[in-house]
């Protein structure tokens, strides 16, 4: 646990490697006098790509911390994976593939970005058939996935409907009934398209609910629903054999993984939604990101640096957790997202190898949005006891058209809670009213929620994920921790519930009554 007082480090942290054991013994700054010690911090620590700016000033990082871990992406072969990937070499070693995901934005083996860009061309010619009235009157798109399936597009719709959204769409993952109930509220069902998104085209719980959504369409008289249903998948046979025509089929790349995939035909409602060009200029932005990090100096690759800062507070402090605060409405759902890429991707307890790991790996990320979680959960991070680097995203620009004192108001706001958190306030006479500070924070600063920002952010975020990775060895690009409980389910649903343990049969008896 990374305690208040820093250089905590518990004992059952075993650091092995070298690199990691000298920065580990390096001394730790103190924020509050950081900037009167190394005036050029700012030219330092602050990174500016494109639309976006990335502050890492008010962090633990040094000079000499830069260099430890420099030398440690150097000893882990930083350079060499980051090449694996763009080159399209098997880099999810326990599955034998590649993770392709730069390729969908022009990034990676040309055979890949080819194939890449020829199902994007299928995608577009769908949208604009749609938008033509092929498919005859469409109002509302009802996209159905879960996870990275539905994750991504979520956040892209959610943060770019703004920008003229031309179609109600609600995209449903719980498999509880009353998600979909609720998304459908309000839909014509003659007026709907439904978008069904699963790599395998198996999924229990999306085609469970893609079922039910067929049979409401059927209920409200559409004579072909299954001539409203347009498949996104890996498993176009699959999809064919479940009821898709060939032509409504938007494959994408079995190397392409589900939380990486909103670039694919994955993120077909937005491109429908948002428009080509929106979806297009989020496609650039991420690609403008990919080759920064493909490119640049491994002491200016902004993703990478990044994760220094990730592993000195996890590795080498053993902070157990992440906070992510996006101080803008249309970020809202930013948190969420990178639950799963963090978590999913770097959750592990084996090395590539298989041997087990040396040290904590990824932290629990979480977070919120703006002012509502500063009164909150804010009391913990400037007076806890349990120390959690911050990391803020806000916005130049406003998404409204309001008085212009909103958007002051919550960028004041997001400032000074990183100011407040690095600088702390002693008062010995009231214990209780006192700050102790040092507390660290990152601010990421866009100039506006744009299509080719957002790309360039969750890009970012992606890299940075692979980075951490690197820096820890470990495969990003599996997920076999999801799986169990699946199997465990689809038993139950099978056999019955048998061989379990006394809890588990109880709550099964209860709930869903005795065989």
């Amino acid at each position: 646990m990374c305690s208040a007082g820093f250089g905590f480090i518990e004992e059952d942290i075993f650091m092995p490697t070298p690199a990691l054991a000298a920065i580990a013994a390096l001394p730790q700054a103190d924020l509050k006098s950081i900037f009167k010690t190394d005036p050029d911090r700012l030219s330092k620590l602050v990174h500016q790509l494109g639309p976006i700016r990335f502050d890492w000033s008010k962090t633990h990082l040094t000079d000499d911390l830069v260099a430890g871990f420099l030398a440690l992406a150097d000893d882990q072969g930083f350079a060499q994976r980051r090449d694996a990937l763009f080159a399209g070499e098997a880099v999810n070693n326990t599955e034998g593939r590649a993770a392709e995901h730069p390729a969908e934005r022009g990034e990676g083996h040309p055979d890949s970005v080819a194939s890449a860009k020829a199902l994007h061309n299928r995608m577009r010619a769908l949208v604009d058939a749609i938008e033509a009235g092929a498919l005859g009157d469409i109002r509302h798109i009802l996209h159905i996935g879960i996870g990275g399936s539905a994750l991504g597009p979520d956040l892209i719709v959610d943060a770019l409907d703004g920008d003229g959204v031309r179609y109600d769409v609600a995209i449903v993952s719980n498999v509880d009934g009353t998600a979909l109930e609720r998304a459908i509220e309000g839909f014509d069902p003659h007026a709907t398209l439904i978008a069904i998104a699963s790599k395998t085209f198996t999924t229990s719980e999306t085609m469970l609910n893609a079922a039910s959504a067929i049979n409401w369409m059927i209920e409200g008289g559409v004579e072909d629903p299954y001539g409203r249903v347009v498949a996104l998948t890996a498993a176009p046979e699959r999809a064919m054999e479940w009821g898709v025509d060939e032509t409504r089929i938007l494959p994408f790349a079995e190397s392409v993984g589900g939380r990486y995939s909103l670039w694919s035909s994955i993120g077909f409602p937005a491109a429908l939604a948002l428009g080509w060009d929106a979806f297009e200029s989020l496609l650039e932005g991420a690609a403008e990101m990919d080759r920064h990090f493909r490119l640049s100096d491994p002491a200016q690759n902004i993703p990478l640096i990044a994760a220094f800062a990730d592993q000195y507070y996890t590795r080498v402090l053993g902070c157990q957790t992440r906070a992510v605060f996006a101080y803008d409405e249309r970020l809202a759902l930013l948190p969420s997202y990178l639950q799963q890429l963090e978590m999913e991707s770097n959750g592990k307890a084996v090395k590539l190898d298989g041997s087990p790991v040396d040290g904590p790996t990824a932290p629990i990320t979480w977070g919120g949005v703006g002012t509502d979680a500063q009164h909150a959960v804010f009391q913990l991070l400037h007076q806890g006891t349990i120390i959690t680097p911050v990391e803020f995203i806000a916005a130049i620009e406003p998404g409204h058209a309001l008085d212009p004192a909103h958007h002051r108001a919550l960028l004041v706001n997001c400032f000074a809670q990183g100011a407040a958190l690095m600088r702390g306030k002693d008062n010995a006479a009231d214990p209780a009213r006192a700050y102790p500070g040092n507390r660290p924070s990152t601010t990421i600063l866009m100039d506006d929620v744009t299509p080719h920002a957002l790309g360039a952010l969750i890009a970012f975020y992606e890299h940075r994920t692979f980075a951490n990775a690197v820096l820890m060895g470990i495969n990003p690009f599996d997920q076999f921790g999801v799986e169990l409980g699946k199997e465990i389910a689809k038993s139950i649903e099978a056999d019955g519930p048998t061989g379990f343990d006394p809890s588990t049969m109880a709550l099964i008896e209860i709930a869903l009554g005795a065989e």
